[in-house]
């Protein structure tokens, strides 16, 4: 069955881009039913002979795609070019949230003494401080935590009526709930 789709896969992205995320997972020897180094044999013949009608773009985080070339030697060999891009910074990580909440119609509160947006950067400075932080992925992950919150905080005062800012405003207890102002 892995081949089949493997191959209805690269034949589908024949002439254009085949862009593989997080490719380590294709690469897993502690599961001896993975089909991975299957797909990656099929993968490596296209690479080979046929490298005219198809790029190949392997993603992943540094370390583990050092492993995963590290333990196929074939896919380093055919893969010509390397480049790193550096993890989002804490200004940057503040842009995307901004972005996101935008996206979805809300926003933080920033009166002065209740600046949620200052404690998401703060939120921010804890987080790039811990180990397997995912970057825009942590962000959306922190950002609906805080809304979760927020509907909780909402929800405890349900006695008046909520206006449309009510509903859209994370405040800066919506951020300093999540647990990692707790540990401090």
């Amino acid at each position: 069955m892995c081949a089949k789709a493997t191959k209805e896969v690269l034949k589908k992205a024949m002439g254009g881009v085949l862009f593989i995320d997080e490719a380590y997972y294709l690469y897993r020897p502690e599961n001896e039913r993975d089909y991975g180094q299957e797909a990656i044999e099929i993968l490596l013949q296209v690479m080979e002979n046929q490298r005219d009608d198809l790029v190949v773009i392997l993603a992943g985080y540094k370390d583990r795609m050092d492993t995963f070339f590290k333990s196929n030697p074939g896919m380093s060999s055919r893969v010509a070019h390397h480049l790193d891009f550096p993890d989002y910074d804490q200004a940057e990580l503040l842009s995307i949230a901004d972005l996101m909440l935008q996206q979805q119609n809300y926003r933080f509160d920033t009166a002065a003494g209740a600046d949620a947006r200052a404690a998401f950067g703060d939120y921010l400075n804890l987080r790039l401080a811990q180990p397997h932080f995912a970057n825009a992925r942590s962000v959306r992950n922190a950002l609906d935590r805080a809304r979760l919150r927020q509907a909780s905080r909402l929800f405890a005062d349900r006695h008046r009526a909520l206006s449309r800012e009510d509903l859209t405003t994370l405040c800066a207890d919506d951020i300093h709930g999540s647990r990692l102002f707790q540990r401090g």
